[in-house]
């Protein structure tokens, strides 16, 4: 007996109803990254890109490339090309478009499945017969619950969309601190070599004096330990300041030949005025993104616990309809008969009542709220911190300019005009031009200490990394306390 079976099942849906479903999904995903692209350019001044094929990715070479042909890359460039072209900031933005699928999938959920079989036996000397089967079936407590995992899903893709602004800001500010902090490494080791010049020539002379027989051997090896220690203090310098390099090169995404870029071999003056943040308390508090964040945490907690509510009896209830038809052949004639189905189908855990379930949801949310109130004191903490840091930076920057290094001139010429005249030594006159040269270097860290504050300032009231660990808190999501120049 030979026997032949072709059965055939598909699922199917809506085909219109899916298409909208996947042009809301892609209009969800682009206006995402639009939302989150505009809140990081208010901070941060800069354009971002989300590559996603490879004509983006060419355009993006391209136009980092324009950049990088500059001779020397200022702070603006640097940022620029970070964003552009740094890879961990393109991962993050994936996120964003998990979350914009989950949104999607969300909507897919509440669509019938559908399921259709064809049996069919011939076999010679018996009768023929065919079979037709299909069922619809429709999970009715998914429909019943449509609104509240919607607004879930909606709320969890906002969070997304503020995550994505804060990874920008962050690293915008990252590579703002690494380019201060590069230059400002160069400029160090360019003053240690001029301070080492002075040292050279020092023991050089104490050399030939001793020789001569006019300077005790004690006085020229001082001489010629400070060179020596001086010698290793600027071949330091300069490690930390290639290592700095280094850091920005990373946070640029650049490789090969592009890493060979000059920066500055000064930072910036100081600016003749502060910036005016009267008010920077209230301000972080309205514009903070990890507050925002925090605050539909807390939204999505009390979400979940309603969604939890309302399925902790029944935990799924499903409609299903089935259709069969028979067709058989029977001394030559084509019998059919027809039966039509319908049944609900649902699971109720007897032994397990929910209240469990419901009490973790409330600790849950209990958690959220307590962890959005200590943000919110650390917000105001960090904002009022931050702008105290950029005011008195400000002024210690101000005071080495205007106060320390004028009168380390004024010795200066002093010592030259009476080294001329025979009075002072060649030794006070060195020793004066090193101790100036240490003021110098006291000068440009002030001054680096404030552009590293300024820098400060966007990730302190827009939200993002400050480099400093105690000024980063996290929040929980429901998900993770449910489960734990040269």
């Amino acid at each position: 007996m030979i026997a032949r079976h072709i059965k055939l099942v598909s699922a199917i849906v809506f085909p219109l109803a899916a298409a909208g479903c996947v042009a809301t999904d892609y209009a969800a995903r682009d206006a995402g990254f639009m939302n989150a692209s505009l809140k990081s350019s208010e901070a941060t001044g800069k354009q971002t890109v989300w590559v996603q094929d490879r004509q983006q990715a060419q355009a993006v070479r391209d136009r980092v490339k324009t950049l990088m042909a500059r001779k020397t890359i200022d702070v603006e460039t640097a940022v620029q090309v970070a964003l552009l072209n740094n890879k961990g900031l393109q991962a993050s933005y994936a996120d964003l478009g998990d979350r914009a699928a989950d949104a999607w999938q969300t909507q897919l959920s509440v669509l019938p499945r559908f399921s259709v079989g064809l049996t069919g036996i011939a076999t010679p000397g018996l009768e023929a017969y065919r079979v037709l089967e299909g069922a619809i079936a429709a999970n009715i407590l998914a429909l019943a619950t449509y609104d509240k995992n919607i607004k879930l899903a909606d709320t969890r893709l906002r969070q997304a969309q503020l995550d994505a602004a804060i990874a920008t800001v962050s690293l915008a500010a990252e590579t703002r601190r690494a380019w201060i902090n590069a230059v400002a490494a160069w400029e160090n080791v360019a003053y240690l070599n001029q301070a080492k010049v002075a040292a050279d020539a020092a023991s050089e002379l104490a050399k030939k004096i001793g020789e001569a027989g006019s300077m005790a051997k004690g006085d020229q090896a001082r001489e010629h330990v400070f060179y020596a220690e001086l010698t290793g203090e600027t071949a330091k310098a300069r490690l930390a300041a290639k290592l700095a390099k280094e850091e920005l090169i990373r946070l640029m995404g650049l490789s090969g030949s592009e890493v060979e870029f000059q920066i500055p071999n000064r930072l910036p003056p100081l600016p003749k005025a502060l910036i005016g943040r009267n008010d920077i308390e209230a301000e972080s508090i309205h514009k903070r993104m990890d507050l925002q964040v925090a605050r539909l945490e807390l939204q999505a907690t009390a979400q979940s616990y309603k969604l939890e509510d309302v399925t902790r009896i029944v935990t799924d209830i499903e409609l299903v309809g089935t259709y069969e038809k028979e067709r058989e052949r029977e001394d030559g004639k084509i019998l059919s008969d027809v039966s039509k189905t319908a049944s609900l189908e649902f699971t109720i855990p007897i032994f397990d009542s929910g209240q469990a379930r419901l009490r973790k949801g409330e600790l849950a949310y209990m958690r959220a709220a307590n962890q959005l109130a200590e943000l919110a004191v650390n917000v105001r903490s960090q904002a009022r911190s931050a702008y105290l840091a950029y005011k008195s930076n400000y002024d210690i920057a101000r005071h080495y300019r205007n106060n320390v290094l004028p009168l380390r001139n004024a010795i200066e010429e002093q010592s030259l005009l009476t080294y001329n005249g025979m009075i002072t030594s060649t030794f006070e006159l060195i020793a004066d031009a090193r101790e100036k040269i240490d003021s110098i270097i006291l000068a440009v860290n002030a001054k680096r200490d404030f552009w590293l504050a300024e820098a400060n300032l966007a990730p302190v009231i827009y939200g993002g990394s400050t480099g400093s660990a105690s000024a980063e808190t996290k929040v929980a999501s429901a998900e993770q306390t449910a489960s734990g120049g040269h």
